[in-house]
């Protein structure tokens, strides 16, 4: 669980200096947003996966990381037809890194003390049913504003 939490921060430090390098150090590139999401999308799944089989419940591991590729996808969709990408919701990144983070220290107590190791299935399940809800919170905000863009009204010739 050490080495598990170690990797979630150092995956979001990365990304961090990844971010500030790219933008802050003029190194901005044409496949840039390629090489920001696609190793955010494997680590997010390595990560929810791997807690999943450690939790002994597979299944939860598997659904979380499929919630939380699909949340970037919903916010990436958006910006693939001209809306800015938005990033709300109740489990987006660090959120899902941060719960993920909790319930992995959580579970060092839990082992450490002798108990039922509840706290990484209930970690899991928060950052599955968080990321579904952000699917859902997402799909709507990019729905109204689609409705809402002018040029996408007559595009469509509803105008």
């Amino acid at each position: 669980m050490l080495v598990a939490i170690a990797c979630i921060q150092l995956r979001l430090l990365c990304n961090v200096i990844d971010g500030l390098v790219a933008v802050e150090g003029g190194k901005k590139s044409i496949a840039g947003p390629l090489f920001n999401e696609f190793p955010d999308r494997i680590a997010d799944s390595v990560l929810l996966v791997g807690a999943g089989y450690a939790a002994a419940v597979p299944s939860l591991g598997w659904a979380a990381a499929l919630f939380a590729a699909l949340t970037a996808y919903v916010r990436v969709f958006g910006g693939s037809v001209g809306l800015p990408q938005r990033f709300i919701g109740p489990m987006a990144k660090q959120h899902r890194m941060a719960v993920l983070t909790l319930a992995c220290a959580a579970t060092v107590v839990e082992i450490a003390l002798h108990w039922n190791h509840v706290c990484l299935i209930v970690g899991l399940a928060i950052i599955a049913a968080g990321s579904a809800l952000t699917c859902v919170t997402r799909t709507r905000a990019l729905v109204r504003d689609l409705h809402g863009t002018p040029q996408r009204a007559e595009e469509s010739g509803h105008a």
